[in-house]
């Protein structure tokens, strides 16, 4: 099925969305973070009802991990001003809550631009966008077949490399316009960032994720490069920074997560 569709809502008659996780998603640990951040995202805006708001900022806390099958979500205007809408809507899926979010949406305010951004320089995407892994590769999480995922950051996971660091050329595998929802998926592809660092596996779910827009959006159907840093992990807990830019130099969206290293498996 196709993106759209595997994120595709229906209005509920009480300013609820009904909808499902798709199978093909999935990680080790449930479906992928940022897919159902797409979910929770395509709801808000439908909420906002207003295209010239696009999302600036759009964060989720992950309560417990859903599975495939039908979801509600349930978005909620909390103030709506000149310039920029808040909202927040709740995940639920069999009578539990999945996931809170809250997101900031507007359009672009005047003023002065300053940017010091710079993209990093990497070899450019293959065009032919090849698989992100093979259908016959047992290792590869399910959610990489929907993705062209091109390694340009940092060592292989579990090789004790001395950086955490991640990433590469990102697109879904389909024709589509980059926007906020692919972004979100974007933003949560990669392996976690500390897992170069490691000696062996230890699953690493996410706590909360947190997207900044930084460019108007949609964009023409591009590769996105993307580089996820970690400089800490303490008390079981890592931050992973990112940012995500297109092949002309642009950075399109900032991310922050929240993870957790649990015990290593076995």
């Amino acid at each position: 099925m196709r993106f759209d569709d595997e994120t595709a809502l229906s209005a509920a008659g009480d300013g609820t969305y009904e909808g499902a996780v798709a199978d093909g998603w999935n990680t080790p640990r449930g479906p992928l973070g940022g897919y159902v951040m797409a979910i929770v995202l395509r709801a808000m805006q439908e909420a906002v009802g207003d295209d010239e708001r696009q999302p600036r900022s759009f964060t989720v806390h992950f309560l417990r991990p859903p599975v495939a099958g039908p979801v509600t979500v349930a978005p909620t205007i909390e103030r709506a001003g000149r310039g920029l809408t808040t909202a927040t809507a709740k995940l639920h899926q069999d009578g539990k809550q999945i996931a809170l979010a809250v997101g900031a949406f507007a359009g672009p305010y005047p003023g002065a631009t300053l940017d010091t951004t710079s993209m990093p320089e990497v070899e450019p995407a293959d065009p032919s966008r090849p698989p992100a892994a093979s259908p016959n590769d047992d290792q590869a999480p399910p959610f990489t077949q929907h993705l062209t995922m091109q390694h340009r950051f940092g060592d292989l996971p579990f090789t004790g490399s001395d950086r955490g660091e991640t990433g590469g050329w990102l697109a879904l595998r389909e024709e589509r316009p980059v926007d906020a929802l692919s972004l979100c998926v974007f933003a949560d592809a990669w392996f976690p960032a500390p897992w170069p660092r490691l000696a062996q596996l230890q699953p690493a779910p996410t706590i909360d994720l947190t997207v900044h827009f930084r460019a108007p959006l949609p964009l023409p159907d591009v590769p996105i490069l993307g580089r996820f840093r970690s400089t800490l992990v303490r008390d079981g807990f890592f931050e992973e920074d990112g940012e995500l830019w297109t092949p002309d130099g642009t950075l399109v969206a900032q991310s922050r997560q929240l993870g957790l290293l649990l015990a290593p498996l076995g």
